[in-house]
Order: structure tokens, then C-alpha cells, then sequence
């Protein structure tokens, strides 16, 4: 048996027994564990988006950050290199619907530096996101891209064309008048004019839209015009009514990818380019009863890299309590049967032309006069040349036969 004296020397069952000679040995390792922790803790509070102390959070001199709403789609991704490209700041919200997460990541490799790119996937149908986007995010300016956009598509899905458009916009301007932002470019659509009777349009043309697309496009601009008027707002706004986009990067780092189901609705650049690759048995032109030379429509067609052009230049011109609003075009408008000529020639391909009956919410001829941009704005399309930019656009899509292809978040 053990003396009573000494059991109680003994440690408990489930207890350390402690030694008093390694007292000093334990005490060093507390601190070491103590000064590791420290510093890992004062690291991880200079990273970027440590406790709400990401650089996207705070305005900094010299340095402003545009929110690029529908950042991932064609013209949004061109706008978002352009934008980086002038070293500002840039915010992508996308929900991905109609955008590319491919054209991020082509983003993100080329401007790969802390500060420079942020990408947020969300919806801006969805109130509590956008308020949540602008509350942990401190924007100068927004780019308001983000729209569905096929004319033909919204005849047929009218409500979701509002929802989209109209309504998606207002929460947009909610946040915006919440969190004290108060510069906007709006992506606005020539759609809005019509089928004017005169014929180039101008600002000053009014506005009656025959379809969904244009419509909804309209109310936007509504809003948007009566908010900027509004006691207190100090907005400072430009509208940019665009004609028909075309062209992507001289580059060749984007270009254009609508998804497969999209086809029969999107741009004819698009379906040209389809044709040509073979992944459809030709091209559909629909209509060719149109009051024109030739029976088809005539459009104004502008390249994207002049349409970014034009956005910038809106932001640098944009002025508190002022509202521009301008039409983004060449002012020469061209034939959809001199469009597939030029488009053929970009190719090489002779490519197969089906006729149909015309698409509904269609019109017969639009184009722009594209005075009041050139004076005011200083800007003038420079890639005018229709081939030229149907062949830069066709390098990007022959090197990339499946878009984006499928990139992960």
C-alpha cells in the first residue's frame, strides 16, 4: 500500500501530472505560440478583404472604381478591359445567365495585381445582393450593362424583358441613392426611337418603341431621367444609345459567345460566323419585303471597341446635376444583304442564305447621326470599315470554336 501521505501527491485519473522542472520548457512554447499568433493575426489584417478591409471597400485619391454591372458579357467584358487598360478600378457583378466566366478569367490573367479586379457573382434582381454589393463596396461609378437584349426574344418573354430591364435598373438606382453614388453610364439602345420617320436619327428623335426590348429599355431611361431631377440627387448621368455592336479586341484576347440556345435570337455577326464554322447549315435572313434598295433591313453598325470608346469618354465628361444622352453610331447605315457580303469575304466562306418572313418587332431602317457625340464628347467611330471588323471578330471565333468553353466560378 502507498502512505496517505504520498497519494495525495499523486495525479488524478484524467488529469496531467505536472512537473515543476518544466516549468520554463512549457512557458516558452506559450509564448512562441503566443508571438506566431500575433503575427498571423496582423498579417491576415493587411490582406485584402480582412474584416471588411478589402481595397474595393474604400476611395482612395487618384484611383476610381467603376461598378460594371454585366461585366461578363460581350460588350461588358470589352468595356471591363478597356476601363483596367486606363488603370482604373473595376467591380464585375454578373449572374452569369448570359455572360462568360471566361472572359473574367481572360481578365483576371491580364490584370492579375491586388486592387485592380474584383468579380462578384449575383443577381440584380435581387434587392438584398445589390444592397449588400454596395455596402461593402465603395464605387465612384457605375456601368450599367446588365440587361437581356435579343429584340425577337422579347416578343416572346415580355414580362421577364421588364423584370430584367425596368425593374433591375430601379434597384440599381436605390442602391446607388442609398450609398451616395452618384455617376451612372446607362447602356441604352437605339430600339428606344422605334421606327422614326426620318431617317438619320437624332437625339432629339422621338422615341416609340415598337417591342418589348425597346420598351422596357425606354422606362429605364424614364426612371432614370426623373430620379436626376430629384431634389438632392446631384446625379451626374450619361445615356448612350447604341446601334448595332459588332467587332471584338484587335487583340484577340475577347470576343463574342452567346450560348448555343441564344443562336436563333442573337446578332447576325453571330449567326454569320456559325454558318461559316458549319455549326448551322447556313444563314436565315428574315425579311426582304422592307422598304429598302434591296428588301432587307438596313442598320447602323458600330464596332464594340468604338462603343467602349464612347463609354469612357462619357465618364470622363460627366458632370453633377447634368444628364448627356447620346446615340453611339457610324451615321452610315448598311444592308443586311451587304452585311453577309462582308461578312462572306471575312471568311473565305461562301456562306448558305436562307430567306424567311420577318422577324416580329423588327424594323425597316435605322441609323444614327452621330453629330451631337462627335461635338460634345469628342468622339468619332474609327474601325468603320464593315469587312475589317467582321475579320477581326472571325480570328477570335476561329481560335475559339466553343467560346469561352466551360470555366467554373
Amino acid at each position: 500500500m502507498i502512505p496517505l501521505n504520498r497519494r495525495a501527491n499523486l495525479p488524478r485519473a484524467g488529469m496531467e501530472y505536472f512537473d515543476a522542472r518544466r516549468k520554463p520548457h512549457n512557458v516558452g512554447k506559450i509564448i512562441a505560440a503566443l508571438v506566431l499568433t500575433t503575427l498571423c493575426i496582423f498579417v491576415l489584417k493587411q490582406s485584402p478583404g480582412f474584416g471588411g478591409n478589402s481595397v474595393f471597400s474604400r476611395h482612395e485619391p487618384g484611383v476610381t472604381h467603376v461598378l460594371v454591372t454585366g461585366g461578363a458579357g460581350y460588350i461588358g467584358s470589352h468595356a471591363s478591359l478597356r476601363l483596367l487598360k486606363d488603370n482604373y478600378r473595376v467591380t464585375i457583378v454578373d449572374n452569369l445567365s448570359r455572360g462568360n466566366m471566361g472572359a473574367v478569367k481572360v481578365l483576371q490573367e491580364l490584370f492579375p495585381q491586388p486592387g485592380r479586379l474584383q468579380f462578384i457573382f449575383a443577381d440584380l434582381g435581387d434587392q438584398k445582393s445589390v444592397n449588400k454589393i454596395f455596402s461593402e463596396n465603395a464605387f465612384d461609378a457605375v456601368m450599367h450593362f446588365a440587361a437581356v437584349a435579343y429584340v425577337g426574344e422579347s416578343t416572346l418573354e415580355p414580362l421577364r424583358y421588364y423584370h430584367n430591364i425596368t425593374s433591375n435598373t430601379l434597384l440599381i438606382l436605390e442602391a446607388m441613392a442609398s450609398h451616395g453614388v452618384k455617376t451612372l453610364i446607362y447602356s441604352s439602345t437605339c430600339a428606344t426611337y422605334g421606327e422614326p420617320e426620318k431617317m438619320p436619327i437624332t437625339e432629339a428623335t422621338p422615341q416609340f418603341p415598337i417591342n418589348p426590348y425597346g420598351k422596357a429599355k425606354k422606362m429605364a431611361e424614364d426612371i432614370i431621367l426623373d430620379f436626376s431631377k430629384s431634389k438632392g440627387a446631384d446625379m451626374a448621368v450619361m445615356i448612350l444609345r447604341y446601334f448595332n455592336v459588332i467587332g471584338s479586341d484587335p487583340e484577340g484576347r475577347l470576343g463574342e459567345a452567346p450560348r448555343p440556345e441564344l443562336r436563333e435570337h442573337g446578332r447576325i455577326s453571330g449567326a454569320c460566323f456559325d454558318a461559316a464554322l458549319g455549326v448551322i447549315p447556313g444563314l436565315k435572313v428574315k425579311g426582304t419585303d422592307y422598304p429598302t434598295a434591296d428588301g432587307t433591313c438596313i442598320r447602323d453598325y458600330i464596332d464594340v471597341t468604338d462603343l467602349v470608346d464612347a463609354h469612357v469618354k462619357a465618364l470622363n465628361k460627366a458632370e453633377p446635376r447634368k444628364v448627356g444622352i447620346y446615340n453611339v453610331g457610324t451615321g452610315r447605315g448598311r444592308s443586311v444583304n451587304e452585311f453577309v457580303d462582308a461578312c462572306k469575304k471575312a471568311t473565305g466562306v461562301d456562306i448558305k442564305i436562307e430567306y424567311l418572313s420577318r422577324r416580329p418587332g423588327d424594323y425597316a431602317e435605322v441609323y444614327s447621326d452621330p453629330t451631337k457625340i462627335n461635338k460634345e464628347l469628342n468622339w468619332t467611330a474609327q474601325y468603320t470599315d464593315l469587312k475589317e471588323s467582321l475579320s477581326v471578330a472571325w480570328r477570335w471565333q476561329k481560335s475559339h470554336p466553343h467560346g469561352y468553353g466551360k470555366t467554373k466560378i
